[in-house]
């Protein structure tokens, strides 16, 4: 084992440790299950709805709805765009990776940045998926007529009068109704699966451009970080692509699901413990090593930083949900 570490050491293990454990206490408390009027629970990735579950017109906090996962926030916008959004952008930031590994091998994924950067593909692999389902559920969806949720995806269909936008009116009803009928359908397993690796990549994300950008460009000398047009682009096309797809689809972003970024960064500070132990020798951050005395002032530093990362997009998703209503209200729908 070589894994040497002081009294000092053992302090970062407690501050990784209480981040965890209480990671999973508000996951616990949020997550697991949520009641609500006539004693409903809405499915998470820790609590599956029954089939024969009857749904209710009262819809749970925190709810996901199926449709959520693959329609936009944009009235009009059809899904297809936004499929092609994500899987463009998986395309890309698949190569770049490729790139990454050829060029350095496989041990880059000692560095969070490759495991944030793999985490985000994984997001618009599950997204391309969800969105080729809607799409082909929506084309091949026979019409209903149920005026329940008009104001859902077309507010302004009224107006539509040219022969060229009566065939935009076809396609937003079809939506439309295909929507009103999934409304209250909640989100599987994959579902809730793509909406917090959405909100853990988004937030590692920040904190890897931040830290890559603040402080290891400008302070420290790693040979694998150091400023490149591929490392460059490795930590600026990730958050640009979460950016664009955040401006178009229609997914929650909850408060709570910080607690998903912090395991996650957990797992990665724990891999690192492992590898070492079993006699890994260097480390690929050097705020990360044990066997320093300020240690545990960087490990604390590390812990609290997630809250602002995570804070700076919550606040992004809430500006766009905010704002946007008022400047586009007939072209914006608000995220339940």
């Amino acid at each position: 084992m070589a894994l040497e570490t002081a009294w000092y050491g053992f302090v970062c293990f407690g501050i990784v440790g209480v981040a965890f454990l209480g990671a999973l206490l508000v996951l616990g408390m949020n997550e697991r299950v949520s009641r609500r009027d006539f004693e409903t629970t809405y499915e998470s990735l820790l609590l599956s709805r029954p089939d024969d579950e009857v749904i209710v017109d009262v819809l749970p906090s925190y709810h996901v709805s199926t449709s959520q996962l693959w329609t936009s926030c944009w009235q009009g916008l059809h899904p297809f765009c936004l499929l092609c959004t994500r899987f463009l952008s998986f395309v890309i930031m698949l190569l770049f990776l490729l790139w990454d590994v050829l060029l350095y091998d496989a041990r880059i994924f000692v560095y969070y940045t490759e495991w944030t950067f793999a985490l985000v593909i994984v997001y618009f692999a599950l997204g391309t998926t969800i969105s080729v389902y809607g799409c082909w559920k929506l084309l091949n969806k026979p019409l209903i007529h149920n005026g329940k949720k008009d104001e859902f995806l077309s507010r302004d269909v009224e107006e539509i009068n040219t022969y060229q936008e009566k065939e935009a009116k076809d396609s937003i009803k079809l939506e439309r109704r295909y929507v009103e009928e999934e409304f209250e359908q909640r989100a599987g397993f994959w579902g809730y699966l793509m909406q917090t690796t959405y909100q853990t990549c988004a937030g590692a994300a920040i904190l890897t451009d931040i830290l890559f950008w603040s402080v290891i460009v400008p302070f420290l000398q790693i040979s694998h970080l150091r400023l490149s047009p591929l490392m460059g682009c490795m930590h600026a096309l990730n958050a640009f692509f979460l950016l664009l797809d955040t401006a178009l689809n229609n997914l929650q972003f909850p408060w709570f699901r910080l607690s998903y970024f912090v395991l996650w960064s957990c797992g990665y500070v724990i891999f690192q413990w492992v590898i070492h132990a079993f006699g890994f020798k260097w480390w690929p951050y050097p705020f990360l090593e044990l066997n320093n005395e300020w240690a545990p002032i960087w490990y604390l530093c590390l812990a609290v930083i997630h809250v602002p990362c995570y804070g700076v997009y919550y606040l992004i998703v809430r500006g766009k949900n905010t704002i946007l209503p008022r400047l586009f209200p007939r072209a914006f729908l608000r995220s339940h």
